[in-house]
């Protein structure tokens, strides 16, 4: 049979049990520029590479802010993650309204997940295209989560989603075991060297700087910021010298 005949709505079982369209938004998460997440005991660090729409637009902004104590990092739809976002930093707000207090991150994520289920199941609707990282700290302490747009959610010490994820992702498997006990600049550290496995630098322009990169921080006593331009550049310059030195011969810890 061709696929084509089951792909044409989000309420259509192909013969092999598969639904095409919740295949193709995971598609789409994977086409989106890189976006990486590792957590310590203290502290979560979000990175992403902006990616502009044209040689003449803007960067495009991959972390948001929701909430003092937590924001996401995207790769995917730009679009869809705005009203996810939206949805995001609202329950927030009634939450803090009600209860007087933070809202739990797996609460949210949790929601979020229902949310984007229930595109996969009703006719009309499609999945939104764009994953998500959830990075924050709560009274159960650092959590780093990822949201599908199948509805599935996963909580990671590291992970990686969009173009090239798997070199970050090999990245950082070699490394998480000292993630737990790192301090926030070693954080920031190996989430750039792990970013920096999923440019392809073959000129000046997309090697990463302090244009094309953010930092998304919250931890212990630590609320949700991004770092970007000036901030940024003291740790990419870092990694320059990480990589001259092992350039050399010399091995030496991020």
């Amino acid at each position: 049979m061709n696929r084509s005949q089951y792909d044409s709505d989000i309420t259509t079982w192909s013969p092999q049990g598969r639904i095409h369209q919740i295949e193709y938004a995971m598609e789409a998460v994977k086409q989106g520029s890189a976006s990486i997440g590792l957590k310590s005991k203290t502290h979560v660090v979000v990175a992403a590479v902006k990616r502009p729409s044209s040689q003449l637009g803007m960067h495009q902004n991959k972390i948001f802010k929701i909430d003092e104590h937590m924001g996401i990092a995207i790769a995917g739809l730009a679009a869809d993650a705005r009203v996810l976002c939206k949805y995001m930093r609202s329950e927030c707000i009634n939450h803090n309204f009600v209860f007087e207090s933070p809202m739990q991150l797996e609460r949210l994520v949790l929601q979020v997940a229902d949310k984007s289920q229930v595109h996969t199941q009703r006719y009309g609707r499609r999945p939104y295209g764009v994953g998500l990282l959830v990075a924050g700290y709560d009274q159960t302490g650092a959590h780093l989560y990822e949201t599908c747009p199948s509805g599935n959610y996963y909580e990671y010490k590291a992970v990686a989603i969009g173009a090239r994820g798997q070199s970050a992702k090999t990245y950082l498997e070699r490394h998480f075991d000292s993630f737990s006990d790192a301090t926030l600049d070693e954080l920031i550290k190996h989430a750039l060297l792990a970013l920096r496995e999923t440019v392809q630098a073959t000129s000046e322009n997309d090697a990463l700087s302090s244009k094309n990169v953010s930092i998304g921080v919250v931890g212990k006593g630590e609320r949700f910021h991004v770092l970007e331009g000036a901030s940024l550049q003291p740790f990419l310059d870092t990694i320059d010298t990480v990589e001259e030195t092992a350039a050399s011969g010399m091995e030496i810890t991020p």
